[in-house]
């Protein structure tokens, strides 16, 4: 998990603003990363960012179900 969480981290610090949190500094892994201000647009580049990082086909209505850190690295590990 550890591993993952840096690779996912590492994407977000690079292509996200998440209100309230400095690139680099720990994921909030449960905070939905909608309801932290980013956008549907933004949302969507990173739900291919990730798709392409990790090697991964993951729908965008699978996506949508993932959208806070810790759901997404759980179903990161397990693919």
């Amino acid at each position: 998990m550890a591993a993952t969480e840096e690779r996912l981290r590492k994407l977000v610090d690079d292509n996200l603003e998440i209100e309230g949190r400095a690139p680099g500094s720990p994921l909030d892994l449960e905070r939905n990363i909608s309801d932290a201000g980013v956008s549907s647009p933004d949302i969507v580049a990173f739900w291919k960012l990730v798709n392409e990082e990790f090697g991964v086909d993951i729908s965008a209505e699978q996506f949508a179900e993932l959208l806070t850190p810790a759901a997404l690295i759980a179903y990161l590990d397990a693919a």
